[in-house]
């Protein structure tokens, strides 16, 4: 398979890996590189890929260290091998999506054992491998040189604030300027001085409730939904309605509308772009009516825009509050996700409500460090965030297409998978009937581990769904548990083949 590459029509593959982890071995570097031409269809189906012998002088490595590469294209199901001709890139496999979820049409009180703390249970030292976190764990994702340069710099410059409270409370001018012009990205035009800073975006959802709702309130939100925002809702004694949500196009408006006109909601809480755990993204006339819907009837959106910039360059980018001209959307961000996970300031513009979130802040002594605000304004101004949410993201597409064709591979016939668009989340649908919580069992006596999908939802759906999130570590051995985990939900089905079906 070394001969002379003949395609007249195909360039040589650039020397240029994608952003990889530096622990990768240089066999997946390579393999990364040649997917990420298949995927962005530079390298298109049924053409023939470079030669084992031109890659490895491209790349600079031994024939077997290419052999390598072209093996793992293959168990990804990105290439196959023809006797005496070569590597060619093989058609891609139709993975079916999940449908339109069917969350019961009545309000619940959250009951269940806090799924924020489960979660944080999920990962345990020595697992073999976690696919249950929520945000990205990796440093090679991040410029730590950046970041210690900025924090330095900010204890510096701001000593005195080591040892006193931090008076600004609604937070540092110079952070809420830099997020003003962050919203700029999302078509956002925020006043400066409307924006409130908080400890995380988790919190500036809780601020959000707490002033446009009571106890025994109804808060109507996606389905399935962040766990985080049950956990948030229970905590306040509220009702959750949840809304019939689709995998690619986001909340449903018409269930939403019919909800609104026989339910007594007070406040609608949504991901409109990226949602969690799906990854749906609502189209942008889906989000104009939407802030018009909700506008009509007085009640309050609280929109989370915290995976908005992983569509950088896309114009799905654009948050629900770019079309707000009522100050009835409450708009919360953070910037944990994208730009520095172990800075988890959040911020919020709450319209309307401004400053009963203020007070709210202010009254539950939530002062976030001044060091710590002033290194995030810093990192914020600076030309590279751009660029680093193009590599982010690029990363992340590369990891996840990848996630999804070892899934297709290995999972049972009929699993339907989600196809977000960017992020790092999957969301999987089984057979009616499934368990995914004893598919979780199993999985973690090998030391493997995911989020089981009752953790997403107040009610007993979603029992046979689970989230796979890439944010950890992926190399072979995440590879392999992946795979791992189809193989153990295929057992599963062949101990019980009459739980196929509900």
């Amino acid at each position: 398979m070394s001969e002379p590459l003949q395609h007249p029509t195909l360039r040589p593959v650039p020397p240029v890996p994608p952003p990889s982890e530096p622990d990768l071995p240089l066999y997946q570097q390579i393999a990364q590189a040649l997917a990420q031409l298949i995927h962005g269809g530079t390298l298109k189906a049924g053409q023939r890929l470079p030669s084992v012998r031109e890659t490895a002088l491209t790349h600079g490595v031994s024939i077997s260290t290419a052999m390598q590469a072209y093996r793992q294209l293959e168990e990804q199901g990105l290439a196959q091998a023809r006797p005496k001709a070569g590597y060619f890139v093989r058609r891609p496999q139709r993975i079916a999506q999940p449908g339109l979820s069917t969350p019961p049409q009545r309000s619940f009180l959250v009951e269940h054992q806090s799924r924020s703390d489960s979660f944080a249970m999920l990962y345990q030292p020595g697992d073999r491998a976690s696919f249950g976190g929520f945000s990205p764990q990796q440093s090679a994702l991040f410029d730590e040189e950046r970041l210690r340069v900025a924090i330095g710099r900010a204890s510096r410059v701001h000593r005195h604030s080591l040892t006193e409270y931090n008076k600004a409370d609604a937070g540092r001018p110079a952070l809420r300027q830099a997020v003003a012009r962050r919203a700029l990205h999302l078509g956002c035009a925020l006043d400066a001085a409307d924006i409130v800073i908080t400890a995380s975006c988790t919190q500036a959802v809780s601020l959000c409730l707490r002033a446009v709702t009571r106890p025994g309130d109804v808060v109507a939100l996606e389905s399935p939904t962040f766990f985080g925002y049950l956990d948030l809702i229970e905590s306040l004694g509220l009702r959750v309605l949840e809304i019939p949500t689709h995998p690619a196009t986001g909340l449903s408006l018409p269930a939403l509308e019919l909800a609104l006109d026989t339910q007594p909601i007070k406040a609608v809480v949504a991901a409109p772009t990226l949602s969690n755990p799906l990854g749906s993204v609502m189209p942008m006339a889906a989000k104009q009516k939407l802030v018009r819907l909700l506008a009509q009837r007085g009640v309050p959106l609280i929109e989370d825009v915290v995976f908005n910039d992983l569509l950088a360059g896309d114009e799905r980018r654009k948050a629900a509050k770019s079309f707000d001209t009522e100050g009835n959307v409450m708009v919360c961000g953070s910037f944990a996700k994208t730009l520095t996970p172990g800075i988890r300031l959040g911020w919020v513009e709450a319209g309307r409500w401004r400053d009963h979130v203020a007070s709210n802040k202010r009254l539950q002594g939530a002062a976030t460090p001044v060091v710590l605000e002033e290194a995030l304004a810093d990192l914020l101004t600076q030309g590279s965030y751009e660029a680093h949410l193009r590599r982010l993201t690029t990363f992340m597409n590369l990891r996840r297409n990848e996630a999804r064709r070892l899934i297709a591979h290995h999972f049972p016939p009929g699993t339907r998978v989600s196809n977000p668009p960017s992020g790092d989340t999957l969301w999987l649908e089984l057979e009616p009937g499934f368990s995914s919580m004893e598919l979780f069992r199993r999985c973690a006596a090998e030391g493997i581990t995911f989020g089981p999908g009752e953790f997403f939802t107040a009610t007993d759906r979603y029992r046979h769904c689970l989230r796979l999130n890439f944010s950890g570590p992926w190399n072979t051995v995440h590879m392999q548990a992946l795979a791992r985990i189809g193989e153990i939900a295929r057992q599963m089905l062949q101990e019980n083949p009459e739980k196929k079906r509900a």
